[in-house]
């Protein structure tokens, strides 16, 4: 139902040469340090996510401090989640200059920094500066990198291997709730965040665990696909066909470009060939501008790279497929996290909260969750079954829950809804595998970027939109039934996307089970 990378054409450049040579498989792809990575992932989970998912804690304690409005100050968690996923496609940038590990770290420091600056804040207005956007920045620097490098080191188990490391999310909820509300009565909202900043530098040990794959390593995984594709290459369709030529003439641009700055360390290394018999000081100046020019072609092809993947001819966004993932990512979020806010206005509306304190109903979602995403992920990656399908019977159930929910007047009922609310929503653990199936390993890092952009719009507005309902109509069903309306739009775009990509995706074959 969906178009695979090979329909897309992003994996530019002549193979065949790669595939009619015997390749021994890298241990570390489906094992080895693979394990290590997604050990890594859920550890950036609970400490970004998981304080996330938190910071209703920290909030009591800013509306008690300074005394503001519950909307001003609901919009620094708004902005920290927010941001997080917003600056996914300049995160892509970081990562196509510098990597996933140096992008971790630094995100961590500053996650870190975000955190202990926030503890001297005088106003809401100060925290919205140092949590919402630094810690913010931070998050998004090591959440994306964590996501991506799953990607790349799995290849048989990628569903499962992204199941396990996002249940970081749930247990990080547990976690750093008791963590956080422990801090706070025992040292005060203060110290608690500063305790917390020195906690969040365990990020840049997470980011130094991303050990890269090299480029014949990423290569490996696709081998058997990219021979069946020369022998389907007649079924391709028109589309497919122009966006492969694109690629070819972006390879070409990227080619002059290499021997550009090829020409530049050359003159460069000239210069210091001649510079040896001059004074040290020379010597230094020359060591200078030789770092410097290596620094400039770094950025330079990285810039091109990721200019490229948005705007140039192998711009992602001529992936009519891909647009309609995007389109659907800007309604989903909200639908999620709307049930968590208004949950317990329902249960008060409805006379259960004596049944709610014993075991809250968001609760609930949150543990489900956890089990949902490793029971999808593992049978995504059954053999028979399609990823694609997987993901999309979730959606339709999930949005199914988000309509009903208002109608459940029962405690029973509305703790069946919220369990099948929060193991639909194990999907997000299939978003970094369908991603991937649309545009490769190569592409992932941008194309992830710009979804998880589109489900930070979706958190930052969606909340807001559903308190503006709720001040309209002064009932909290009406948030539930239109949220769940757009979000039953953007599903529909994903499944009307086999008429607008011509080609149909190719099912999961032997050959490539066994790369």
């Amino acid at each position: 139902m969906y178009a695979s990378r090979e329909d897309i054409g992003y994996d530019f450049g002549d193979d065949s040469k790669v595939g009619s040579k015997p390749i021994k498989p890298n241990p570390n792809i489906d094992g080895g340090w693979a394990w290590m990575i997604v050990l890594s992932s859920f550890l950036v989970h609970i400490l970004i996510m998981g304080s996330q998912m938190a910071l209703g804690i920290l909030n009591m304690e800013w509306l008690e401090e300074f005394n503001q409005s519950r909307g001003l100050t609901a919009w620094v968690s708004s902005l920290s989640m927010g941001i997080t996923l917003i600056v996914g496609p300049f995160i892509g940038l970081f990562i196509t200059m510098c990597g996933c590990r140096k992008t971790a770290i630094i995100g961590g420091i500053l996650n870190a920094l975000g955190w202990i600056l926030s503890a001297y804040a005088s106003n809401v207005h100060y925290l919205f500066l140092t949590f919402g956007v630094t810690a913010g920045v931070g998050s998004g620097m090591v959440y994306l990198p964590a996501v991506v490098m799953v990607g790349q080191y799995f290849q048989k188990r990628r569903a499962l291997a992204q199941g396990l490391s996002t249940t970081g999310t749930g247990f990080g909820a547990f976690l750093m709730t008791a963590l956080l509300k422990y801090l706070c009565r025992e040292f005060g909202w203060r110290n608690a965040m500063f305790i917390q900043g020195a906690i969040s530098l365990n990020l840049c040990v997470c980011g130094a665990l991303m050990r890269p794959l090299s480029h014949k390593d990423v290569n490996e995984k696709y081998v058997v696909r990219r021979n069946s594709e020369n022998n389907q290459a007649k079924a391709l369709s028109h589309s497919a066909e122009t966006l492969k030529s694109n690629g070819v003439i972006s390879e070409e641009t990227d080619k002059k470009e290499e021997a550009t700055n090829e020409e530049v360390l050359d003159s460069v290394k000239h210069i210091e060939t001649e510079g040896k018999s001059r004074s040290g000081k020379s010597m230094y100046g020359l060591l200078v501008l030789k770092t410097a020019s290596q620094l400039t072609v770094t950025v330079r092809k990285g810039f091109g790279i990721w200019y490229s993947s948005y705007f140039g001819a192998a711009s992602l966004f001529t992936n009519r497929v891909f647009v309609a993932f995007v389109i659907w990512a800007l309604f989903a979020y909200s639908s999620f996290v709307i049930p968590f806010i208004h949950l317990p206005e329902i249960v008060k509306q409805y006379n259960l909260s004596s049944q709610n304190n014993i075991f809250p109903l968001t609760s609930i979602i949150a543990i489900v969750h956890i089990f949902g995403k490793v029971i999808l992920g593992i049978i995504s990656d059954l053999p028979c079954i399609s990823t694609w399908n997987v993901f999309l019977m979730a959606n339709v159930t999930l949005v199914t829950c988000i309509l009903t929910l208002p109608l459940m007047q029962t405690y029973i009922s509305l703790a069946v809804i919220c369990a099948l609310i929060g193991f639909s929503s194990g999907y997000f653990s299939l978003m970094p595998v369908v991603t991937e199936d649309l545009v490769g390993t190569k592409h992932l890092a941008n194309a992830y970027g710009i979804i998880i952009c589109a489900n930070g719009v979706s958190a930052l507005l969606g909340p807001p939109f559903a308190g503006w309902i709720y001040d309209i109509t002064h009932k909290y069903d009406f948030s539930f039934y239109i949220c769940g309306l757009l979000y039953l739009v953007g599903i529909l775009f994903l499944f009307i996307q086999p008429y607008i990509g011509k080609k149909q995706p190719q099912e999961k074959s032997t050959e490539e089970e066994q790369v």
